[in-house]
């Protein structure tokens, strides 16, 4: 892939063996470690930095300031809203580093959104289409169309794939989606059913 396919501002540092695709833009100050693989029409923001061997999926959007270390992976479209911190290690100590192989993985799943200053703790799951509310701290695996609150988060409702917060019903008042609740969260009805 030739440079012109991809725009990186000229104060980021892109350290060697990166991957990073088509039309996928990084602005000022980002740092992307060794390993990374950034999928096409992503776009990073100011001062994000990726950490060796993060994955990220295809437009992806990630805001300013957030890291993401070594252990986490990202799904197509997923939304990471400035400052929100991902880690990889339970029990972090100066003195006594650990190596990659002891680093918990962190998995967020197509189309869901991580606000503000959220926290995600390492080691877990974020369902497909999931919502993690401004500033939430995550300590648990997280359903598909859940949305999450509070410190630490839990559930208190479910979004459409749209974002729009759906009612008792679990009918979409924005673009009609219909849902049903099932044991991973929420899954479509198809238009017949």
């Amino acid at each position: 892939m030739g440079l012109s396919d991809f725009f990186v501002c000229s104060d980021s540092v892109i350290d060697d063996n990166v991957k990073i695709g088509s039309g996928t833009k990084i602005w000022h100050f980002s740092h992307i470690q060794s390993g990374a693989i950034i999928g096409e029409n992503c776009v990073l923001g100011q001062n994000v930095n990726l950490g060796n061997n993060v994955k990220i999926g295809n437009g992806c959007k990630i805001q300013n300031n957030v890291s993401l270390y070594e252990g986490a992976e990202l799904e197509d479209y997923v939304f990471c809203g400035p400052s929100c911190v991902f880690t990889n290690d339970l029990t972090p100590r100066s003195e006594y580093p650990k190596e990659s192989s002891c680093y918990r993985k962190t998995l967020v799943k197509t189309g869901a959104t991580i606000g503000a200053n959220a926290t995600i703790v390492c080691g877990h799951t974020i369902g497909r289409w999931a919502m993690i509310a401004a500033g939430a701290v995550v300590t648990k695996d997280v359903k598909d169309h859940a949305l999450m609150a509070g410190v630490p988060a839990r559930r208190i409702g479910w979004v459409c794939r749209c974002g729009e917060v759906l009612g008792d019903d679990l009918k979409c008042k924005k673009c009609a989606r219909q849902y049903s609740e099932k044991g991973s969260g929420l899954v479509e009805k198809e238009a017949d059913e």
